[in-house]
């Protein structure tokens, strides 16, 4: 399965799409900001109602396609390159969301899974601890 990505679509619909696809992985979407001539942190895009059209700063008419073989450099490249958007992929790991720095190499799908195995290990800790 995969997810196209076009203009008129809105940031919390490809969040939702992303999440529908890798339950254990979040996508966030920052803006650039430029003060004085310098790129200063990334500021998350708090409209989540927008549009793909009305965040972008590059325009072409090449589009993002998600697919699990992907690896998280080439998402986050792919946007960067294509709508001029930082995003940053989470991975869950129990019940907190690391960035997914270290393992940027690897594809979406190994993510997912990975979050997918910490998470169930961490709630069969808790359990075993509660009973």
């Amino acid at each position: 399965m995969t997810i196209t990505i076009n203009d008129k679509i809105n940031l919390y619909k490809i969040q939702e799409e992303f999440s529908s696809l890798f339950p254990f992985l979040k996508l966030e979407f920052y803006k650039k900001v430029i003060q004085r001539g310098i790129v200063v942190p990334r500021q998350p895009i708090q409209n989540m109602d927008a549009t793909l059209s009305e965040c972008r700063t590059v325009f072409n008419k090449e589009t993002v396609v998600i697919s699990p073989d992907m690896t998280v450099t080439e998402l986050e490249k792919n946007f960067h390159d294509i709508y001029g958007l930082s995003t940053q992929v989470f991975r869950k790991s129990g019940n907190v969301w690391l960035v997914a720095t270290v393992t940027d190499n690897w594809t979406l799908e190994e993510q997912n899974r990975q979050g997918e195995m910490i998470t169930k290990q961490v709630n069969e800790r808790k359990l075993n601890i509660n009973l």
